[in-house]
């Protein structure tokens, strides 16, 4: 039996974000909510997807995101068992990406701040997900430079080519 595909609707699935380093300075002195520990690896990396696999506290989760244009990229996210999560990532991913995640209300926003471990140790980085790439947003004192065009901090190429190879 074949299938055909029609062209289809425009992805209601679509992810907005920005990123940016954090002023560890300011961010060390503040008062933190719990973190989650996250432990993910790629199945697949390339310039039309990635696909991701994730252990987020005791959750796995199957994440597949399309071709990104700086703000933006679809992305499908869906759950699976942690055990098979966790397998997936000792079989079939070679370099996990290890973090810390904090999520950070500032005003009708919330940032995922992500401090690293591993080979990724020292580096800190705050999302925020946004309805369009021009939102506006408040901005904590702790947050620096923007880096959301700056493909080297994608988690996916800090997988490939981690912080401490070339942050010094």
């Amino acid at each position: 039996m074949y299938f055909s595909v029609k062209n289809p609707e425009p992805v209601k699935n679509l992810e907005i974000e920005r990123k940016f380093l954090v002023n560890k300075g300011v961010w060390n002195a503040l008062e933190k909510p719990m973190g989650v520990r996250y432990l993910q690896g790629y199945l697949c990396i390339d310039s039309e997807k990635t696909i991701r696999v994730r252990l987020a506290g005791d959750c796995g989760f199957l994440t597949i995101k399309g071709r990104s244009d700086t703000f933006s990229h679809p992305e499908f996210e869906y759950s699976v068992p942690r055990d098979e999560a966790a397998e997936l990532i000792l079989k079939f991913t070679p370099h996990p990406v290890e973090k810390l995640r904090y999520r950070i209300p500032a005003g009708e926003h919330v940032f995922e701040v992500d401090e690293f471990h591993g080979k990724n140790g020292g580096l800190i980085i705050a999302e925020i997900e946004l309805n369009s790439p021009d939102e506006s947003f408040e901005k904590p004192s702790w947050l620096a430079e923007e880096v959301t065009a700056e493909e080297r901090y994608y988690n996916a190429n800090l997988s490939l080519h981690p912080y401490e190879e070339w942050s010094k």
